[in-house]
């Protein structure tokens, strides 16, 4: 392994639904003009997704923190006013409130038709969007060692992320349903331990060899190395209504795989725990968001989350300071105090039925809060 540390660039894809602005109800077929005039504006930072009312942005190579929030204003902006000019909204949230899955066009591309035709419903019924962040990691072993570790961490991010309340107007009970529609899939969930990246090779091979996939992108874990950059992926948060959680959520990211790889340069490393226990907290973290707490796994107790954000901040505090993103860390008090994404909507929707109104106008209200939260900041 190298002994020179990894630059820890950055890259942000974001997810949205699209949503017409008088029924608040997703576009089912956008005019074709709207893709056009996102890709003749972003360039290849736009691509359409498997359902037509879904739209995904991705950054360039960030840096740093900041280059990535100014990347991702920008994108969001533009999503916002060509939908706009369409008599649409972007939303980013990981489902929306009450359109279904059922009623949605699929976008005619090879990869999305093959998709369907082998996972069949499974498939059909992804109206679900996340946010993917990348970092940047050139040592294939480093990568592997560092998933192995940072899976620990997937919950923790999960819980501050969460933005799929409702689904197909229903409220779930669960402050992220996205992931239990992505779990349908399979080769998701919480990764693999790998002793080295030359072993992750030869279990992906015997996939590709059996004819069962093509390459590593249809391996679809919450944490992975990157098919086609040297990247670690993580792919378990919903997508972020606020820009601010998005920026926030990354620079915790970072700061977490820098902590990690600092550990390791000191010969020391994160203790490594069963998936089993992992999927607890990742369970947890998918019922509750941060509002029950998650398993302290080395004390083998429910800790309230409040506490082990504290904790989480004093061990990455040395390097928020050396990636230059310490008010982006300490940011994440915000969504404590405010709520996720998810609290949010339920909320909205709370008020709106305690005021007389139905299930289906409290739930276009909600739709309106997102439309909104979306928009912040720009």
């Amino acid at each position: 392994m190298s002994n020179t540390e990894p630059k820890f660039t950055i890259g942000v894809e974001e997810e949205y639904l699209l949503v017409d602005r008088e029924s608040r109800g997703l576009i089912i077929d956008p005019p074709a003009s709207l893709m056009k005039e996102c890709e003749e504006r972003c360039g290849s930072q736009v691509t359409a997704e498997l359902l037509r009312s879904q739209i995904e942005i991705g950054t360039k190579v960030c840096r740093n923190v900041q280059e990535a929030r100014e990347d991702l204003t920008r994108l969001r902006k533009i999503i916002i006013e060509v939908a706009n000019s369409h008599g649409l909204a972007p939303i980013a949230a990981s489902t929306h409130p009450f359109s279904s899955w059922v009623d949605q066009k699929q976008t005619p591309k090879d990869r999305y038709e093959e998709l369907t035709i082998e996972m069949q419903a499974a498939a059909r019924r992804l109206l679900i969007c996340g946010m993917h962040v990348h970092v940047g990691i050139d040592d294939d072993e480093l990568r592997i060692d560092l998933m192995n570790q940072m899976s620990y961490f997937l919950p923790h991010l999960l819980a501050l992320s969460c933005s799929s309340p409702f689904w197909e107007g229903h409220n779930t009970g669960l402050k992220s349903y996205r992931l239990t529609v992505f779990d349908a899939l399979p080769r998701t969930g919480i990764p693999e331990r790998f002793a080295s990246f030359a072993e992750y090779q030869r279990h992906v091979k015997i996939l590709i060899d059996a004819g069962l996939i093509e390459d590593s992108t249809r391996i679809w874990w919450d944490l992975r190395p990157s098919a086609r950059f040297p990247t670690l992926e993580t792919r378990v948060m919903d997508v972020c209504t606020r820009l601010d959680d998005t920026v926030a959520l990354t620079a915790l990211l970072v700061c977490i795989l820098r902590m990690l790889y600092r550990l390791r340069s000191a010969n020391q490393r994160w203790r490594i725990y069963t998936p089993m226990l992992i999927r607890e907290n990742r369970w947890r973290a998918m019922r509750y968001s941060f509002d029950e707490g998650l398993i302290d796994l080395a004390k083998g107790e429910v800790v309230p989350f409040e506490v082990l954000l504290e904790e989480l901040f004093d061990l990455v505090a040395e390097d928020a300071e050396a990636l230059g993103c310490t008010e982006e860390i300490a940011s994440l008090h915000n969504i404590l105090a405010r709520g996720t994404s998810a609290h949010r909507q339920l909320q909205r929707f709370e008020l709106e039925r305690s005021n007389g109104a139905d299930e289906q106008t409290a739930l276009i209200a909600v739709v309106d809060t997102l439309i909104e939260d979306t928009q912040n900041g720009l």
